[in-house]
């Protein structure tokens, strides 16, 4: 059995119930505190932002992944960030895990915490407190649970982003579901992100460990929307070994297709955040492939997606080709540019712009019309050797700003 793409988010694994429930934190007439819970103790995992500024929950998850012996439940705020708070933020993470140990009655330790929303604020402590009550309360299994879940972590989010896929591992069927958020401040070498993944996988804490954070390479961290990298970024993986495979303990074949069907979850939830951003029209894929190495393809994928002025030709459906000849430029790659080929693509066709130091005989009519779709590709190959990267991102329209100048009202 191949890896299927099934219906549903974190509660898709064996044994992972969810909730969202609403508790004013900072948002009135919406749901902002999730949970995740496994019946079972499971094996952790995680992936933290690289900014020097790091909120108190990721500070929180970053010592309980590495000293834990598992993980059980992680708790989630939406509307309030708790970073720059000092000790009383750090308090409050504290106070979190406790309640929520006592509601599910299950360790302190074994309790993650995430939070995202605006800098600054301190989480009111009866409000959340209740929150987790509620959430305790309400976990359920089922589709509905992870979509309540999936919606609480929403900030300027427009949809909830969830993503589950199947495969066969040693005789066994193995899940993995995963829920995300991201919007805006949305930046490689993770993003303000929140994700959390789930699988009944039976896999040991190391290779875990090691798989999460080989994947986000090329998946959560070839995503861009506007430059700026959180002081929030999480991405939590709980394992709890339901699914009864022999335990993945070497990187064998096993492993080799946790890894892909890992890869698939996290892609699709990167791409549902770029197409999410912030006052986005249209999702822009950037495929380098031909580079000398693959930490080059990725450098340029990642400059083309990163530039204000290729996504603001995309936002006017402008083939501007040379902004992303530009971007390729500067990326800190040496390359021919009179060696390589440039095209655009899109459900309404494909287009050849540039290749051999000059621009194509194109149609800046067609081109406008492949530009105009709510999806663009380009693709850029450098004739320079086989390896290959994709990053992805999104345009940017007027509606950036407009959000972004009154986020905190």
């Amino acid at each position: 059995m191949g890896i299927k793409t099934t219906e549903g988010g974190v509660t898709a694994p064996k044994g992972f119930e969810a909730a969202g429930v609403e508790a004013g934190i900072k948002y009135q007439g919406r749901k902002d505190v999730a949970l995740i819970y496994s019946t079972v103790p499971s094996r952790a995992a995680g992936v933290f932002t690289t900014n020097v500024v790091k909120a108190a929950p990721v500070l929180w998850d970053q010592k309980q992944v590495a000293e834990s012996a598992y993980a059980q439940a992680v708790i989630i705020n939406s509307g309030i960030a708790n970073a720059c708070t000092g000790r009383q933020g750090r308090e409050r993470v504290e106070e979190q895990a406790r309640h929520a140990a006592a509601a599910l009655r299950i360790p302190e330790s074994a309790v993650l915490v995430a939070s995202t929303g605006v800098i600054g604020m301190q989480i009111p402590g009866e409000k959340i407190k209740e929150g987790i009550r509620r959430a305790a309360a309400a976990k359920g299994t089922g589709r509905e649970a992870a979509r309540s879940a999936a919606q609480a972590i929403m900030t300027t989010d427009t949809l909830p982003k969830e993503a589950a896929v199947s495969v066969e591992i040693g005789g066994k069927t193995v899940t993995i579901g995963g829920m995300c958020k991201g919007s805006g401040m949305i930046h490689p070498n993770m993003c303000t992100m929140l994700a959390f993944v789930t699988t009944d996988a039976c896999i040991s804490k190391e290779l875990l460990q090691k798989c999460l954070r080989h994947d986000v390479q090329d998946t959560f961290n070839m995503v861009s929307v506007d430059g700026d990298t959180s002081t929030n970024d999480t991405l939590l993986a709980l394992a709890n070994g339901l699914a009864g495979n022999p335990e993945i303990t070497r990187e064998d074949q096993d492993y080799d297709l946790f890894r892909k069907a890992l890869r698939e979850v996290n892609t699709a939830l990167a791409k549902q955040i770029a197409k999410d951003g912030e006052g986005a029209t249209a999702l822009l894929q950037v495929t380098v492939k031909g580079a000398a190495a693959k930490e080059e393809a990725r450098k340029l994928a990642k400059s083309v997606v990163c530039s204000s002025l290729t996504k603001a030709a995309i936002f006017g459906h402008d083939a501007n080709w040379g902004r992303i000849l530009c971007a390729l430029g500067y990326a800190g790659v040496s390359f021919d540019p009179e060696n390589l080929d440039l095209s655009f693509q899109s459900e309404a066709g494909h287009i050849p712009i540039y290749g051999g130091g000059v621009a194509c005989g194109y149609s800046e009519e067609e081109a406008a019309r492949i530009l105009s779709a709510p999806e663009v590709t380009v693709t850029v190959d450098m004739h320079m050797g086989t390896a290959e990267a994709t990053a992805w991102g999104c345009d940017l329209s007027y509606d950036y700003v407009k959000i972004n100048a009154d986020y905190r009202s």
